[in-house]
């Protein structure tokens, strides 16, 4: 073959060739064949060679598309161990009340979904009946991430293993009544059966790979033997558009996670239509996991399609099946066979003559159902294969049928992920079909019934066995309560006692106090630290050569700081997960841990650091997943704020995640504005969420990266902190310039460092203007709203509760100017509940870069803004004059 005309120079070009003679007659050898044999032929030879490399372990580059033809050959598939007819009847009353209790949902207008569960039966099925270990053996099992339009199909297995009445099937997406089942997996709405939410696509892989992940994590700091638990990730080949679902996969084959396998029901259609209309979207998955370094197995074909391949001589079938672009095939699957036998066998020759000795019903079969995710024994040996691979993940291409068994009106139709019901008359068929006995006489009253076979039934029993030879039912989450003792309490001593004239930043406060955590003997080797890339933005450095950042790998290499005192360390047991720059692996990372208690039995104590900006905004649908998974842990906002971080500009500046944030029933949200505050929030968080009576919840506390002296804590106080406000200081405390006794007050409540600028504004009012101010630290406006909250919903059950902040400023005659380095609608939550005089500052607006002095001038919360804000507020009350206002903007040039 003689080079093409300008090829352009490639890598080949720079090796040195030792024998140019014998890479000539390499070419030559492909050049005759290409002549003789023709170019096909050719290529065949190549593919060939290249995959007897890869097997022989030759470095070279992997092929990152196969033909479109099952990886395992019908011929290599394993002995099936099971008993496929009563698998077979299994799978047929799962089906048969999945749609059932869709179908009798409808009439209430709650929806569902049918047509994902009817395609992907035989995945789930095979992987209950042989693979899916449960959680009374270890106490670990395997963790399965169920799609979640499949819900309804694991619903009605549960139905027949007796964990599910009849009565929640009917209340199947109607919870309010106490009796219902969630329409998709939510461990907070049915935590007995749920372990992962995953309808929020995308979620669901990413975080499948960083629980896998997390297990080895535990395995190789010796927390907890999980040598045996796999992961299995069941996913819909539309799903795979969302850019979450292939973002860590290079992760996942770079630590070797062979512990962890995805399967993608592959059943060419999304929510409107085909997944790559023009395109074959198996092909494209196979070459991106590939690339990623991952162990692809198709399964693709039924044995329906053997003779076809045997008949396929010349490769022209093959060759056609990679041409064809799934809109196309979608369109086969709903035609008749002269149709076929025109649009598919036409193409060419060799095809129309392949066809020649077929049978329109083989045609039919082929084209219509037989597809390697319908046949167990297929699917058995996928998964067996799977598990049987080392060194890397390993993906499952499944191609099935959309709707497949629920007849001619949903089978690949475009709109059957939108269809909610079957008519009778479909049931009656699709009953026929699925072999149930199921008489007419059930249909009587214009109701499709639910199937059981009984629980003494063959079906049920052998069920049952399969179950318990594996470990329990699945999926099921089991909590195993391990209260963790409380750290010592020389822990916090630091920080309840200041730094004195020492200037420290709230978020140094912060990692201090973890540093000295994890040394606590019982508890110090549960704490999970996590950053994304920026721990010395953070201080964090100090940890690497003492926790180590953890690798699977150890340290290969000799780090360029060795001889530097915390130098870059990282250990196979190391404890920091440090992520690089992915917020949302650093949340899936953090979610993995934060449920460790109830996933491994092991309760780990995890906090997640990061740019305040990145947190709730980028990854704020992963917070509600971790909500719903009932993780508990510490998430850290740091360089919080709209000012604080100097000159990082607009999409840096936050002003917001604390309103984000309030929006998040599970979340505790924390705005410390010292050190001390930081200490008490933090044992108490340790205490409400891994003590004796733990609770659901988890932390989100911002932290500012502004260096100020930490007072010591006053007394009385914790209280007050926890409860998200205390009274900090008053005028009269003030050493200098203090107010007449008979001068205006004003309440100056604040949050995180914006108390500085309130602090700063008190003398100013004091010296300048006769005003006597009240300083408040708010450390928590969430956590007010809350309590309040709860007052409003105790007076409608006719108790009388008074809302904690109203009691706090209980007896104050004095307006309330409060103020935040946030939108004014964060302190603005608690308005209604202050009922005095109340008005707020904020940083509404976007960011801008400047320093710390001009933002908060910008912004208007700088002290001297504050004091104009604090004299307009007595102005309107008549306790001062109103041309204050005027001279105190003139005074401070504003």
């Amino acid at each position: 073959m003689s080079d093409p005309v300008g090829k352009l120079p490639s890598e080949l070009d720079q090796l040195p060739d030792r024998d140019t003679e014998e890479t000539a007659e390499w070419a030559a050898s492909l050049d005759a064949v290409a002549k003789a044999a023709g170019t096909r032929r050719a290529e065949y030879l190549l593919r060939r060679t290249l995959q007897h490399a890869e097997a022989a372990g030759l470095a070279l580059p992997k092929l990152l598309e196969t033909d479109y033809v099952n990886t395992i050959p019908t011929a290599a598939e394993p002995e099936f161990p099971g008993d496929e007819a009563m698998e077979a009847k299994i799978t047929a009353w799962n089906r048969w009340n999945a749609a059932a209790m869709v179908t009798r949902g409808s009439k209430y207008g709650v929806g569902g979904h049918i047509a994902t569960f009817a395609s992907a039966a035989w995945l789930y099925e095979t992987g209950f009946q042989h693979f899916f270990r449960g959680k009374e053996a270890d106490g670990s099992g395997d963790q399965l991430y169920i799609q979640g339009h499949a819900s309804p199909g694991i619903y009605a297995r549960a139905f027949l293993d007796g964990r599910v009445s009849e009565q929640q099937l009917d209340n199947f997406r109607q919870e309010a009544g106490g009796n219902g089942l969630p329409s998709y997996p939510h461990p907070r709405r049915l935590p007995w059966l749920w372990e992962f939410p995953t309808v929020s696509m995308g979620l669901g892989p990413l975080s499948a790979i960083y629980q896998a992940r997390f297990n080895r994590y535990l395995q190789n700091r010796s927390i907890k033997d999980t040598a045996n638990s796999h992961v299995w990730a069941f996913l819909g080949d539309g799903e795979m558009d969302e850019p979450e679902s292939t973002a860590a996969l290079a992760l996942a084959s770079r630590e070797q996670l062979d512990n962890l396998t995805f399967v993608i029901n592959c059943n060419l259609q999304r929510l409107d239509g085909p997944v790559r209309a023009n395109f074959r979207v198996v092909q494209e998955l196979e070459a991106q996991f590939r690339g990623a370094g991952w162990n692809v197995i198709k399964s693709l074909w039924g044995s329906a399609w053997d003779e076809l391949f045997q008949l396929d001589t010349t490769g022209a079938l093959v060759r056609r099946l990679r041409e064809v672009p799934d809109a196309q095939f979608q369109t086969y699957a709903t035609r008749d066979v002269a149709y076929i036998r025109q649009h598919f066998f036409g193409a060419n020759a060799e095809l129309v003559q392949l066809a020649g000795v077929l049978s329109d019903a083989k045609i039919a079969e082929c084209f219509h159902t037989s597809r390697g995710g319908h046949e167990p024994r297929k699917v058995y040996a996928a998964y067996k294969a799977a598990l049987e691979h080392k060194g890397a993940p390993t993906v499952i291409l499944a191609q099935t049928v959309k709707g497949y068994t629920l007849g001619a009106g949903f089978e690949s139709k475009n709109a059957n992920h939108q269809m909610k019901k079957l008519t009778i008359d479909e049931f009656k068929d699709m009953r026929d079909l699925l072999g149930l006995p199921i008489p007419d006489s059930a249909f009587a009253d214009g109701q499709v019934p639910y199937g059981h076979p009984g629980a003494n039934s063959p079906e049920v029993q052998y069920l049952n066995e399969r179950r318990a030879a594996l470990g329990g039912p699945a999926p099921a989450r089991k909590v195993k309560h391990v209260a963790l003792p409380a750290p010592a309490d020389r822990s916090f001593a630091p920080l309840l006692k200041g730094s004195g004239k020492q200037e420290m930043a709230t978020t140094m406060a912060f990692v201090r106090l973890v540093k000295d955590l994890m040394r606590d003997k019982e508890t110090g080797k549960r704490w999970v630290p996590i950053v994304p890339d920026e721990a010395r933005t953070f201080g964090m450095e100090s940890l690497f050569p003492s926790a180590g950042i953890y690798s699977p790998l150890g340290q290969t290499y000799e780090p360029v700081d060795r001889d530097q005192l915390m130098y870059y360390k990282e250990a196979k047991d190391g404890q920091i997960l440090n992520e690089g720059i992915t917020e949302a692996g650093a949340m899936a990372d953090f979610i993995a841990a934060c449920t460790s208690y109830a996933t491994h039995g092991e309760p780990m104590i995890p906090f997640y650091i990061f740019y305040s900006m990145f947190g709730w905004q980028r990854t704020a649908d992963q917070m509600w997943q971790l909500a719903d998974q009932l993780g508990k842990g510490f998430i850290v906002g740091a360089t919080a704020g709209r000012t604080t971080l100097t000159g990082e500009g607009l999409q840096h500046a936050d002003g917001h995640s604390h309103l984000i944030a309030s929006t998040n029933p599970a979340s505790l949200n924390y705005d410390p504005a010292f050190a001390y505050e930081i200490a008490v929030i933090v044992k108490d968080g340790l205490r409400r969420m891994y003590g004796e009576k733990p609770e659901d919840v988890f932390y989100y506390l911002t932290v500012y990266n502004e260096p100020k002296p930490q007072p010591a804590m006053p007394e009385g106080v914790e209280e007050g902190i926890l409860r998200g406000l205390y009274r900090f200081n008053t005028a009269a405390d003030l050493a200098e310039a203090a107010p007449a006794a008979d001068a205006p007050k004003i309440q100056l409540m604040a949050s995180g460092t914006a108390i500085h600028w309130a602090l700063d504004a008190q003398k100013l009012l004091a010296a300048d203007w006769n005003v006597a101010a009240d300083v408040w630290s708010a450390t928590s406006w969430g956590e007010l709203r809350r309590d309040a909250l709860e007052c409003d919903e105790a007076l409608l059950r006719g108790e009388m509760r008074t809302p904690f902040v109203t009691r706090a400023l209980e007896g104050v005659t004095s307006p309330v100017l409060a103020v935040s380095d946030w939108m004014r609608q964060v302190p603005d939550q608690i308005s209604q509940w202050v009922e005095q005089d109340y008005t707020s500052l904020g940083t509404d607006g976007f960011g801008l870069s400047d320093t710390r002095e001009g933002a908060r001038r910008h912004f208007g919360v700088d002290a001297q803004s504050i004091v104009v804000a604090a004299l307009a507020q007595l102005a309107r009350r008549g306790e001062v004059p109103a041309s204050s206002i005027k001279e105190a903007r003139e005074r401070y040039g504003l």
